[in-house]
Parts: C-alpha cells; sequence; structure tokens
C-alpha cells in the first residue's frame, strides 16, 4: 500500500515490483498476490488494462490510519482510558499536531462555512486547554 499511496495514481504489478528491487530482491508473483490480496479486502480497486490490472488506492493513508486508530480504540473495555495511554505516548511534535486537528474538527462541527465561535471561559477567565 505505502507504493500506491505514494504514487497517488494507478499502478501495476510490474511498476511496484520494478521499485521494491531497488532495494531488495522480490518476486512478481509475491507483489501480484499482495496486490490481489489488497484488493479482495477493498484497499484497492483494479482496472484492466490489456492482460494485466492497474491498482488504485480506495482511500488514503490518513483514512486508513484513522480507521485502524478507530478501530483499536472500539475494541477498548475503557475507551477513555485507552485514550489518556494513547496520549501520555504522544511526542511534543504529536501533541501538537493533534491540538491542531482538533481545533480543525471543532470549526467544521461548529459552522462548516466559517470559524468557531471562541470557546467558553473557564475559571473566572482562564481557557483551559
Amino acid at each position: 500500500m505505502t507504493r500506491v499511496w505514494e504514487w497517488n495514481r494507478s499502478v501495476t504489478v510490474r511498476e511496484v515490483l520494478d521499485d521494491l528491487r531497488e532495494e531488495r530482491s522480490i518476486a512478481y508473483t509475491t507483489v501480484m498476490t499482495v496486490l490481489d490480496n489488497l484488493h479482495q479486502k477493498g484497499w484497492v480497486r483494479r482496472e484492466q488494462e490489456g492482460r494485466a490490472y492497474r491498482y488504485e488506492a480506495v482511500s488514503t493513508r490518513a483514512a486508513y490510519s484513522a480507521a485502524l486508530m478507530n478501530e483499536a480504540w472500539a475494541r477498548s473495555d475503557n475507551p477513555a482510558a485507552a485514550l489518556v495511554a494513547f496520549f501520555g505516548m504522544m511526542s511534543p511534535d504529536q501533541t501538537a499536531a493533534l491540538r491542531d486537528a482538533l481545533r480543525v474538527v471543532d470549526v467544521t462541527a461548529a459552522d462548516p462555512a466559517g470559524p468557531a465561535a471562541p470557546p467558553p471561559e473557564v475559571n473566572g477567565g482562564e481557557s483551559r486547554g
């Protein structure tokens, strides 16, 4: 999937194979099998081109990552504790990215066409965050 996402276009088995062979030895049938498995799982769509197929990602890497995180969180017997533990593992850069993402979600949830209202004041004028 990494190669398909990186190119952001439809790819053939041969293209993926040639790219992977720059790093390691790998068989054509291995790449073909992996792409076929990804197709069967619904992660890529394919279109026949001559005797071969062109494969294209169904979703973005970000959407895939989000689905994995949501699945892991949904399986927790204590989702709040799982989130606290996850947040505790985050680097400062990841925490900043999370804050940015939450601001985007808050803006979209409040009014998809414009900015959100300022947050309510808490603790006598000090906002939490």
